[in-house]
């Protein structure tokens, strides 16, 4: 076994590894893993195990509404058209106690009105593309398209008199570059015009193009007329929440010249209804947002931190009053990740769900200040809605189940109602692969979790190949979900080795912020440590151990194999692989920040944690695989780093993947696709 002490540095020497930037904080799109189709011959005949072909009936419930009276619940049905190799969804409908579950209507994204009365919803309809729909939940149904716009809304939210709904939209811009072309000849077949880009931040991964406009707030009539805009200039703005008289609403923006070059900096504004007057009720240097006023009208409840260059900092919740007097923290020294930000119907607080250490439950925070945990266990809560009696739906899953709906009432936390197993079927009669828990040391004696999937026939006294995952980010967190993928590749017979090294979020912020200025060096130490970890009980098959991951997980692949030889074949997805060529590639110019230097002033640090400049150290059969239409981690870096394998003769391969944007498997077909080269890969280099 060779360590990176031991591995002589080629093609580009760099003595030493001083300070390293900020760390990678793109985000993966799909926390999954690869699998592959055959099933191991260890595996026991009658043992009933999951396969590829189970994938495409698998089906999603999602964003559950409860209604404000707690009788019924309106939520998302998903399901693969594999006709079409698409994902589709549905709005269903069920009572309360999970009783007459039916299909609703074709469309996404409902939400009821404050008296019960009706849902408002988005579905395809006229002119073209998404407009809003109101339908009446009575027996008659009536349902009412009440926009007619060139370009799709998102984030309704109604008034709460129910008059209005508020919803976001782009507004399309013009460039001030612009020419006057000569008259064309009859006939003539002239290029198309180029495009005109002014603006710094102008695409967007799974957007393509986003120069040519900006997101701005409108209401429109419940009843249907015409929409009218309420913010205005050269500026985005996030989703809009009604203040409880219904005269403003709040939302998040940076309206200051140049906000696309400002750096974790966000205000929080409030438009009147009445004469469209916007007023900024926050003023510092950081980043406030997800500003909800309470349900009597006095405050406003939001996530806000001071400005920063660490790496990661998790943000405070904070309380105002509605003018924007007297902010102050009320989350105290909680150190975790807020998400699922909701008012107490009462007033009294807010709930919220964190996560941590690999699980998710909902937490409690006072106006008076303090959090308190209101659920426990090892699971993922995601809170939805609340009814005016404060009863949540919300979703749940678990290492063995992929998610369903639950009511939850805060006064009984350990007293959950399931309302749909919409897989039970699916799964009836299936093994799974049993999850372990695991806690080991690392280098600065840090703490590490993480976790292996067994086969379904695990026997203690047998070895398995191994697959270490690493996850994207590498601000992120591997938790105790269910993952299709994993389990998948737990039926072939393989360990699944899943971490959170420094860097993952759920830890606290001293946690995460461990790689500022050192990724992808010390979380590639945690990661070898837990292999070493899984080795030491015996089980790992030390000639079939194999690596892989996406984006951040892509990254750190490709340092891992440029560090040590000890893996039989690695799969480097959707990777960074050259710092100097990714930061002005990438969709967004923020990268620029994550470094102590600019590179046309210092380009070492850029260097210093490039995987690229370490591919001489390679001998590891490496495969790489990129979305074609991947603008977060271009293709390019791929390319770079398949070129100079190939230049050294080490057996590589470069799977280009149609019609995918950052990440391999938003197509369900490509996700097939996914599993099988990645399992093809690595068996292909574990006969040698």
């Amino acid at each position: 076994m060779t360590s990176i002490n031991q591995l002589p540095i080629k093609r580009f020497c760099i003595p030493s590894l001083s300070k390293m930037c900020a760390a990678f904080l793109i985000a993966i799109t799909l926390c999954i893993g690869y699998t592959g189709i055959s099933q191991s011959q260890d595996l026991q005949e009658d043992v009933k195990t999951l396969n590829l072909d189970k994938y495409w009936e698998m089906q999603s419930v999602n964003n559950p509404q409860i209604s404000p009276d707690g009788s019924q619940i309106i939520y998302t049905r998903g399901w693969i058209d594999k006709k079409n190799d698409s994902r589709e969804s549905e709005i269903w409908i069920m009572d309360a106690n999970g009783d007459r579950k039916r299909f609703l209507t074709k469309g996404s994204s409902p939400t009821w009105s404050p008296d019960g009365t009706r849902i408002a919803y988005t579905a395809p309809g006229e002119p073209d593309g998404n407009q809003i729909f109101v339908r009446w939940m009575d027996d008659e149904g009536a349902v009412s398209q009440v926009t007619r716009m060139e370009l799709s809304p998102s984030n309704l939210r109604w008034s709460p008199d129910g008059k209005y709904i508020a919803f976001n939209r782009a507004v399309k811009t013009q460039p001030s570059l612009s020419i006057s072309m000569p008259s064309r000849p009859e006939g003539a077949e002239w290029t198309t015009p180029p495009k005109v880009v002014e603006r710094a931040v102008y695409r967007r991964d799974r957007q393509g193009y986003v120069d040519d406009s900006y997101t701005h707030i409108f209401i429109v009539s419940s009843d249907g007329g015409a929409v009218r805009q309420m913010t205005d200039g050269n500026w985005n703005h996030s989703s809009a929440e009604w203040t409880a008289d219904g005269n403003e609403l709040i939302f998040s923006s940076l309206r200051v010249e140049n906000a696309d070059l400002q750096w974790r900096h966000s205000e929080i504004y409030s438009v009147s209804v009445e004469d469209g007057e916007i007023r900024q009720l926050t003023d510092r240097h950081g980043v406030d947002s997800n500003a909800i006023p309470s349900p009597d009208g006095d405050y406003i409840a939001y996530l806000g931190d001071d400005w920063h260059d660490n790496t990661y900092r998790n943000r405070k919740i904070h309380l105002m009053n509605r003018d924007g007097s007297n902010p102050r923290v009320i989350s105290g020294d909680f150190d975790r990740s807020v998400r699922n930000l909701t008012w107490a119907p009462d007033g009294s607080g807010l709930y919220f769900v964190a996560n941590s250490e690999g699980d998710r439950n909902v937490h409690f925070v006072s106006v008076d200040g303090g959090v308190q945990s209101v659920t426990e266990g090892v699971h993922q809560i995601n809170l939805s809605s609340v009814s005016n009696e404060g009863v949540f739906a919300t979703t749940k899953s678990s290492f063995h189940e992929p998610g369903d709906i639950y009511l939850l009432n805060p006064n009984s936390p350990d007293h959950m109602v399931r309302l749909t197993e919409v897989n039970r079927d699916l799964l009836k009669g299936v093994t799974l692969g049993d999850v372990e828990e695991l806690w080991y040391k690392s280098v600065d004696d840090l703490d590490i979790q993480g976790w292996v999937v067994k086969p379904p026939d695990f026997d203690p006294g047998k070895q398995y190949p191994m697959m270490l995952v690493i996850h994207g980010g590498p601000h992120a967190m591997y938790g105790v979900g269910f993952s299709y993928s994993w389990q998948e590749h737990a039926a072939n017979g393989y360990l699944v080795l899943y971490t959170n090294p420094r860097g993952s979020s759920g830890y606290g912020s001293e946690f995460a912020n461990e790689i500022n200025n050192a990724y992808p060096s010390k979380d590639y130490d945690d990661l070898m440590a837990g292999v070493d970890f899984l080795i030491d009980k015996g089980w790992v098959d030390r000639s079939r151990k194999y690596v892989y991951g996406c984006s951040g997980g892509g990254v750190l692949t490709a340092w891992v194999v440029g560090h040590t030889d000890r893996f039989t074949a690695a799969s480097s997805n959707c990777p960074v692989t050259n710092w100097l060529s990714f930061v002005g590639t990438t969709d967004g110019v923020s990268w620029y920040r994550n470094f102590e230097e600019f590179p046309w002033d210092d380009p070492t640090e850029h260097l210093q944690r490039s995987p690229l400049m370490y591919v001489g150290n390679v001998t590891t059969p490496t495969m790489l695989m990129t979305g074609e239409n991947d603008l977060r981690t271009p293709m390019s870096q791929t390319e770079e780093y398949y070129a100079a394998l190939k230049v050294l003769e080490v057996p590589a391969a470069m799977i280009r993947f149609q019609n995918e944007w950052h990440g391999t498997s938003s197509q369900p077909s490509n996700f097939i696709r996914s599993q099988l080269y990645l399992r093809n890969w690595f068996e292909k280099w574990g006969e040698e």
